[in-house]
């Protein structure tokens, strides 16, 4: 029981790291755009981030069981995945850098998982981590930068006519919805990732025998077959907003000012995009990045307002952020998961 605790704990821990380092994926552009203030910015965010979390379980079954061989995970997998991908949110956290929690998670699982093993054999490549990981996170990008740009050109083309202060003041109250739009998609997509790992230490440890013996009011931890429990669902989705209300001001000065400066028509484009996309890929099971998605977006929609718009320098700094992001924690998971034995 007190391997799964720890699980548990840790599985928290991320997630409520993921709320508040994510942040900035949602509010970076509405704060920095000045429709919103910080605060009303992080509290739309929580709110629409725990009522995302609460929607669908496609993308927490793709990381429970579609990613590793669930047949020889432990609990020490689990935890050595977990501590992977909380080391690597903190330090591109505190160097400001808007990498992936969902690939750190990835990257740890399958470390984890190949120094549980030793063999290759334990990654679901064909099923899981190509279609599903490794073609979204380099397609993804490129959606997200190509439907920005063409997004925020047909804005140009069809409001051309507009005087920038009405322009400002409509594009204001849209950012808004976009913003929400996005806070919602990023709690639909992110949250699941930690209900997925929570579900793997149920079953895992229900095959394991390891809560054979608890005694009838912790009847629930049992899981014989691999589902989401509605009580793990709605305990992500609230340890998220929690943490997604501690902000993460470190990336969101990043997203928001160093990369391209933002005016509410590039800010409502850019989310825009970003939650078109991201909501088809939680439909589809896909774990995608959203950080990598929203990223793009403005990097796209800076483009059409002008090429040097774009700080290319600092973009350079994130693309290294997230070419790292799996080798490291995957290396990270293995080292974790023989310290921890």
């Amino acid at each position: 029981m007190t391997p799964f605790i720890l699980v548990l704990v840790a599985a928290l821990a991320f997630e409520y790291i993921n709320g508040f380092h994510d942040a900035a994926n949602s509010i970076a552009t509405v704060v920095s755009t000045k429709v919103l203030t910080p605060r009303q910015a992080i509290m739309l965010a929580a709110v629409c981030d725990l009522c995302g979390a609460l929607l669908g379980t496609a993308v927490a079954s793709t990381i429970g069981k579609g990613i590793i061989d669930t047949e020889v995970v432990t609990m020490s997998t689990v935890l050595a995945a977990l501590l992977a991908a909380i080391a690597w949110n903190l330090f591109t956290w505190w160097l400001g850098l808007p990498s992936s929690s969902s690939h750190a998670l990835v990257g740890g699982l399958c470390g984890a998982a190949l120094a549980t093993t030793g063999k290759w054999t334990v990654l679901h490549w064909a099923t899981g981590l190509w279609p599903k990981v490794v073609l979204p996170m380099i397609m993804s990008p490129v959606f997200g930068f190509m439907l920005g740009a063409i997004l925020m050109l047909l804005i140009v083309m069809g409001f051309f006519w507009m005087r920038p202060k009405v322009a400002g003041h409509l594009f204001g109250k849209l950012q808004v919805l976009s913003a929400s739009l996005m806070a919602l998609s990023h709690g639909t997509n992110d949250a699941q990732k930690t209900m997925g790992i929570i579900a793997l230490a149920l079953f895992t440890g229900t095959s394991s025998g390891a809560f054979k013996d608890l005694p009838d009011w912790l009847g629930f931890l049992n899981m014989p077959e691999f589902t989401i429990p509605k009580w793990v669902i709605v305990l992500c989705a609230i340890t998220m907003a929690l943490g997604t209300a501690g902000g993460g001001w470190r990336i969101i000065r990043t997203m928001g000012h160093k990369m391209v400066r933002l005016q509410p028509v590039h800010g409502f484009a850019a989310e825009t995009t970003a939650s078109i996309i991201i909501q088809c890929a939680s439909h589809l099971g896909i774990p995608v990045s959203t950080t990598h998605v929203i990223s793009t977006s403005i990097m796209g929609v800076g483009t059409i307002k002008r090429f040097s718009a774009v700080k290319w320098g600092i973009v350079g700094k994130i693309v290294w952020a997230w070419v790292l992001t799996i080798p490291v924690t995957g290396l990270l998971g293995y080292l974790f998961l023989k310290l921890i034995g």
